[in-house]
């Protein structure tokens, strides 16, 4: 579930409507509310900050968090674990910013000092708008590997059958290979199963090993037959599939008809995420894909992967850095988020009162609560995708890319659930990266028209911003689609989107810093401890975004 769904929650029934922000202070006279106090009512007022929670495992940690953990093992879990904590600091920030001044992200970029391009818009603006249309390609991504889930569980041809029927089979070949394996080195440790050195009851036997290169020459046999029958290109399922998602998704955006499909997916979404939990903590019991307390703190040393392809999975972890946990794109949604909640209109305008400051500052101790519980709920989530990846993935040599993504996502599960894994994975998969698609693009026409908005190309009026929302509504699904069928590779979508966004991340921390000294007001303005932990939350995102653009064009 994306960040843009707290719009569509509040408004099920106008969701055409977008936040009125010029309003949001002028009605504040009768809008003021004192902040809680006590830890419940506190608790009662969060919300912006648990919608990030909710997008967690969408794009980013499903698809990217998964692939860097299959590509670098546990080596890279402190870079994971940084990305997500490091951006909270820039988030509460952000969220000050709106809470002093009542406006939105792109409405503060458009203060920043810089280069500007006439009246439309400063040089932060145009770089969200680069970003952006990353996002729109993540967003194919997204779609493709939706219609790659459909497609495993109900192929619409003949080709679309015999291609899982065979890609299933490669699968489990390269399991029993691994399985194989494992029980050969356990033997040559003498640390197989029940502590045994008996080699006829632990390692495997040469009649074991004939075996399985009798079912290599089977599999291969069923490739060639395949390909012989269908050809050498993909089954057309899956891009048939994503059409007809994408062609749905829009319909329902431009009527409007979809509040009872997002409540639906949101219980999927908690309770795949809550599976996939689950999934982690019995692994443990499984002897060669458990995460033992080595593994897990080897990955917390800052080290560097060494393997032969380790240049690749740092790539594809700093690409990850920049859509996780707190993900620039969640940076710039969160103020929208805090103006709908209210806490903005709660606090009321600046008039200089000792009142004001101390209703202000308990608004802001709720926003901290809010995006600091936040944090841990996501943080706990992206860690337990990662570990999956390095624990199983990794292990058996296996990488989501292409038209395989999804299936080879779906191995995850199978150690602990075995032949329910793929039923369990597909049905959660499909809930989760749907609900991700619908709410974004739903999202992006909220945000894109409150940027045409900020440049000067739209007029105010809510009439006229409605019809640009519903309009873009329908028009973005399908522009996210052109981008999967011109490139059908959903990770790689993905991880563009990543490097884009951890690009623009130190751009958006540099904001933050700018706001925090140029527009806190006294009585709001944080310690000097915190002002450390800002600056270093900017110059870590600005190492990791040049060290993305190193790795990417090198």
């Amino acid at each position: 579930m994306a960040w843009w769904c707290y719009y569509i929650k509040l408004s099920p029934l106008h969701p055409t409507s977008v936040v009125d922000r010029e309003h949001v202070l002028k009605s504040s006279e009768s809008g003021r509310r004192d902040p809680p106090t006590h830890w419940w009512r506190i608790l009662t007022n969060i919300g912006p900050g648990l919608i990030i929670a909710g997008s967690i495992v969408g794009s980013g940690e499903l698809i990217a968090t998964t692939k860097t953990g299959a590509e670098a093992g546990f080596t890279l879990l402190w870079l994971i674990l940084l990305g997500c904590v490091v951006k909270v600091f820039t988030q509460v920030e952000m969220g000050r910013y709106t809470l002093i001044s009542g406006k939105t992200s792109l409405q503060g970029f458009n203060e920043l000092p810089g280069p500007r391009l006439g009246r439309h818009g400063n040089w932060l603006v145009w770089a969200w708008a680069v970003m952006w249309l990353a996002s729109i390609g993540q967003q194919g991504g997204i779609v493709g590997s939706v219609g790659q889930a459909v497609a495993l569980t109900m192929p619409a041809t003949a080709q679309g059958v015999s291609e899982n029927r065979v890609a299933d089979a490669e699968q489990l070949l390269t399991f029993e290979r691994y399985a194989a394996r494992s029980e050969s080195v356990a033997f040559d440790d003498g640390t197989a199963t029940g502590g045994s050195n008996d080699p006829e009851s632990n390692a495997p036997t040469p009649q074991r090993l004939q075996e399985l290169d009798a079912r290599e020459a089977e599999v291969v046999a069923m490739r060639v037959t395949h390909e012989l029958e269908h050809g050498k290109n993909e089954p057309p399922d899956i891009k048939l599939w994503a059409t007809i998602i994408t062609i749905a998704t829009s319909v329902l955006l431009f009527v409007g008809r979809y509040g009872l499909i997002q409540t639906f997916s949101t219980v999927l979404v908690g309770s795949f995420t809550l599976l996939t939990l689950i999934n982690l903590f019995l692994l443990q019991g499984e002897v060669d894909y458990r995460v033992t307390t080595e593994e897990f703190f080897s990955g917390l040393k800052g080290a560097l992967p060494s393997s032969a392809n380790g240049s690749t999975a740092l790539a594809t972890a700093l690409a990850t850095f920049g859509i996780i946990g707190v993900g620039a794109g969640e940076l710039v949604a969160y103020p929208y988020w805090c103006l709908e909640k209210g806490y903005a209109k709660f606090t009321g305008k600046d008039d200089g009162t000792p009142e004001w400051r101390e209703r202000a500052a308990g608004w802001m101790r709720v926003m901290q609560v809010d995006a600091w519980g936040s944090m841990l709920v996501y943080t706990f989530a992206t860690i337990a995708f990662y570990l999956l990846g390095a624990a199983v993935l990794h292990r058996v040599g296996l990488n989501p890319e292409k038209s395989d993504l999804v299936r080879t996502l779906a191995v995850m599960y199978v150690p602990v659930f075995s032949n329910w894994a793929a039923a369990l994975f597909l049905f959660g998969a499909i809930a989760v990266l749907y609900s991700t698609f619908f709410v974004a693009c739903a999202g992006h026409a909220r945000v894109f028209s409150d940027a045409l908005r900020v440049i000067g190309w739209i007029d105010d009026s809510q009439a006229t911003r409605d019809k640009w929302v519903r309009g873009l509504g329908a028009f973005f699904p399908i522009m996210s689609l052109v981008f999967y069928l011109a490139f059908p590779s959903p990770a790689k979508l993905v991880l563009i989107s990543g490097v884009t966004q951890g690009v623009v991340l130190p751009m958006i921390a540099g904001a933050a810093i700018w706001f925090r000294y140029k527009r806190s007001v006294d009585g709001l303005r944080p310690g000097k401890l915190w002002d450390a932990m800002l600056w270093l939350s900017g110059i870590a995102m600005l190492i990791t975004g040049v060290w993305t653009i190193i790795a990417t064009v090198t």
